[in-house]
């Protein structure tokens, strides 16, 4: 089993031991560095989360083409989509550049559309938002990356990380450094699980009247079609 760093197992147990129900987790780094800090930070959430119960996905955003720029079935893309359609929640992590997030963050869920006919690949989940910065910590992406989450219809949890000077906070294995910023990790990562079972246990809380009202229109519709 990997280790955690400065985690005492007695505090933090597994929120969800059911492994054929676990919260399925997608995870989105902003970067195609060799070493690149936001997909260090992303596998450091992957562990806290499959340490709690979750199953977890990370998407390796290289060779993903810029959006309009390749047909829909390219192959990175319909991998994208696909994961998106499998998760229930997701966090999102990208580095700061230039005050905003990456354009390899952004391509990502530009891929993605609100709606693949019937189905909403985005709406309704839950996500949990983090970002990496060279220098000193700064809140413009994860405040950006909460923008666009409310736009693709998710459901943000209160909770955030920003590690400033991501260059100090992981070792010579790639581990995250036992800090209160590795506790700060911990602590989104089990916001979102609490959050993500609180969603499928009360799917009422995303449904949306006006597009029940749609569903409802359309049935009848059909209904009375065949009956013509």
């Amino acid at each position: 089993m990997t280790t955690l760093p400065n985690l005492d197992l007695t505090l933090s147990t597994p929120l969800h031991a059911d492994t054929a129900q676990r919260p399925r987790i997608l995870l989105l780094y902003g970067s195609n560095r060799t070493r690149s800090f936001s997909r260090l930070l992303v596998e450091e959430a992957a562990r806290v989360l499959q340490h709690l119960g979750a199953e977890t996905r990370i998407f390796n955003p290289a060779g993903l083409p810029m959006p309009d720029d390749a047909p829909n079935d390219h192959p990175k893309v319909q991998e994208l989509l696909a994961l998106m359609q499998w998760s229930e929640g997701q966090v999102w992590c990208s580095p700061e550049r230039h005050g905003s997030m990456s354009a390899v963050f952004k391509a990502q869920i530009d891929w993605v559309p609100l709606a693949l006919g019937a189905i909403r690949p985005t709406q309704g989940k839950t996500l949990a938002v983090m970002q990496v910065c060279g220098g000193s910590q700064s809140f413009n992406t994860v405040n950006q990356l909460r923008v666009l989450g409310r736009w693709m219809r998710m459901l943000t949890i209160p909770n955030q990380s920003s590690v400033p000077k991501a260059f100090m906070e992981f070792d010579d294995q790639d581990r995250m450094k036992p800090s209160a910023l590795y506790d700060r990790v911990v602590d989104v990562m089990e916001e979102l699980v609490k959050f993500t079972l609180l969603v499928r246990e009360h799917p009422e809380l995303v449904q949306r009247y006006s597009e029940r009202k749609e569903d409802a229109q359309a049935l009848s519709d059909r209904v009375n079609q065949r009956s013509i």
